[in-house]
């Protein structure tokens, strides 16, 4: 069964006009019903995560002060939303999410995560509406429990996985790919052990070349037994954001190459929704939706 992690604190409250496009987390789900894609069984609630497992990735004085909501006013900024108790319990649930989801795909070959895909949170700092890192923690649980020895990030939102690279900088156990806006978001980039800057307006072809080209070649480097996938959607042309020139089909194309792989080389995959901020609602759920919908086709649910 395609298990997926949903909780209905994922749709936080933001002020009106916020760019970030809360109200997807819940159209989604709603979406998925709708066109029969799933059924309500397929969707499980996550917990709030513990503080010992937040830090599995994180500096534990940075997660107690997250807790504790005494952050430095800096950071919050950086953050990008007002720091409360329902936001960081918004966090809690969608890295318990992802963590359960993880363990869903190991059995089923592959999972979902509604939200998730935080991946500006480091080590130490959240940055870019993102607080704990919820792929890194996972990640790190899987590696933990010896349900993993090596992992492989995918991280193909158009914004630089730079929490991410961060976390895992010297960590041999996982390997950190992220294509990317070389001129976008964030201005001062990390190091992912794999970075593919793009310009701003490429377009699906070359786009998809550059993914075919070195997504294979990974595998059968890296030879992972667990892959997380970041699937952003701010890579369309109608994103605010996101400055490249990606049709729907193009987007969907990189889902499918993306679970194809993970299928051809049997390796179980979880999936984060990541970004989108595309004028209309409608054109950033109807991207994600797809990438369910790809999923229940190879998959054969």
């Amino acid at each position: 069964m395609l298990k997926i992690a949903f909780h209905p604190e994922y749709i936080h409250p933001v002020r009106a006009g916020h760019r970030f496009p809360m109200e997807k987390y819940e159209l989604i789900p709603l979406q998925l019903l709708h066109e029969g894609v799933v059924k309500t069984e397929n969707f499980f609630e996550p917990l709030l995560v513990s503080f010992e497992i937040a830090c599995l990735a994180h500096d534990p004085d940075y997660v107690q002060a997250l807790f504790d909501l005494t952050l430095d006013p800096r950071m919050v900024r950086r953050i990008g939303f007002p720091l409360t108790g329902s936001l960081v319990d918004r966090e809690r649930y969608l890295v318990d999410g992802t963590i359960k989801s993880a363990l869903y795909a190991q059995q089923y070959g592959i999972s979902f995560n509604v939200a998730g895909g935080t991946h500006h949170a480091g080590y130490d700092f959240g940055e870019g509406f993102c607080l704990l890192n919820d792929q890194a923690v996972a990640a790190r649980y899987l590696l933990k429990n010896k349900l993993a020895k090596k992992i492989l990030i995918i991280d193909l939102d158009v914004h630089q996985g730079n929490g991410t690279a961060h976390i895992f900088q010297d960590d041999q156990d996982v390997f950190t790919f992220s294509i990317h806006g070389d001129k976008n978001f964030p201005f001062i980039k990390e190091s992912s052990d794999l970075d593919l800057p793009v310009s701003d307006g490429i377009t699906d072809d070359l786009y998809l070349q550059l993914l075919s080209k070195h997504l294979p070649n990974l595998f059968n480097k890296v030879k992972p037994d667990f892959v997380f996938y970041q699937a952003g959607v701010d890579i369309l042309a109608t994103d605010k954001l996101g400055k490249l020139k990606l049709s729907p089909a193009g987007c969907r194309l990189r889902d499918e190459f993306v679970l194809l792989n993970c299928l051809q080389y049997q390796v179980p995959v979880q999936v984060c929704m990541g970004g989108g901020y595309s004028l209309h609602i409608k054109d950033i759920v109807n991207a994600h939706c797809e990438t369910f919908k790809i999923a229940v086709d190879l998959y054969n649910f």
